[in-house]
């Protein structure tokens, strides 16, 4: 008998359904709703204040929607938040990280506050030493490394408890064009077995590591699709970047232009 379950689409592993957070008459993002599967990378796409990481603090629990429902790994944030956690990792970007600690440290404190034991606590903290390339830096204190290895800090943190759902907020912020390469390359593996959903302005980014793009503007979702979808039309990422966030032209009003007569 046939696999009823053979050629089914992943399941969803990030889900945003309806989400809106208003303050006050201001609203930061309306009726957004999207999700992502097991195996694809989704650039979170659009210009400063669009909507990207209020939508992605939602997701994470860190912020409360004003509507609208979220889940990970098919646990309601609101209501599952603890069960969510076990499955994502979140890297914001800047991410706060405590200052007089070691990488090394750091790590073993997070693994030891989310119940690793000790033989597989060692072992994950080989391996995102490896991935993120902080050996040199494991006995530094953090204070005194550069960005770059802070926010490489940052992601083996994130990827310590090898979860199932990673939300990142400008993953290469600092990092120095070498590490860009192997931080996007990091991504692309990574994303074959989990459901990512980065968020970026920047298009290269998007061309490097996306499987889909999801365009927020002024709160909205105004384009999901692919990246060949961007440039369908035989435009530039770039023109459609700009198609999507320019203001329409208001029509110009009477009197406004042409020569002026004079009775």
């Amino acid at each position: 008998m046939d696999d009823p379950a053979k050629g089914a689409p992943p399941p969803a592993l990030i889900e945003a359904q309806g989400l809106s957070k208003h303050y006050g008459s201001f609203a930061a993002i309306r009726d957004v709703t999207f999700s992502v599967p097991r195996g694809q990378v989704a650039a979170f796409l659009g210009p400063n204040g669009a909507g990207k990481s209020t939508t992605m603090k939602i997701l994470t629990g860190y912020l409360a929607p004003t509507s609208g429902t979220s889940r990970i790994a098919g646990f309601d944030i609101a209501t599952d938040r603890v069960e969510a956690a076990k499955r994502l990792g979140y890297l914001p970007e800047n991410g706060p990280l405590y200052q007089d600690m070691t990488p090394l440290g750091l790590l073993t404190f997070f693994g030891r506050v989310r119940g690793l034991d000790r033989d597989v606590l060692s072992r994950r903290i080989g391996e995102v030493t490896a991935r993120c390339g902080i050996g040199p830096v494991l006995q530094k204190p953090i204070q005194k490394l550069s960005k770059g290895y802070r926010q490489r800090v940052g992601m083996a943190h994130v990827l310590l408890h090898d979860p199932d759902v990673l939300i990142m907020d400008e993953p290469t912020s600092g990092l120095d064009p070498n590490q860009i390469v192997d931080v996007r390359a990091a991504i692309r593996e990574l994303g074959k077995t989990k459901a990512i959903l980065l968020s970026t302005h920047i298009l290269q980014e998007v061309q490097a590591v996306a499987d889909r793009v999801i365009f927020i503007h002024d709160g909205r979702i105004v384009f999901d699709g692919t990246p060949a979808q961007m440039t369908a039309d035989g435009g530039t990422m770039d023109e459609f970047f700009h198609k999507k966030t320019r203001p329409v032209a208001e029509p110009e009003q009477a009197g406004e232009k042409g020569p002026v007569t004079v009775a």
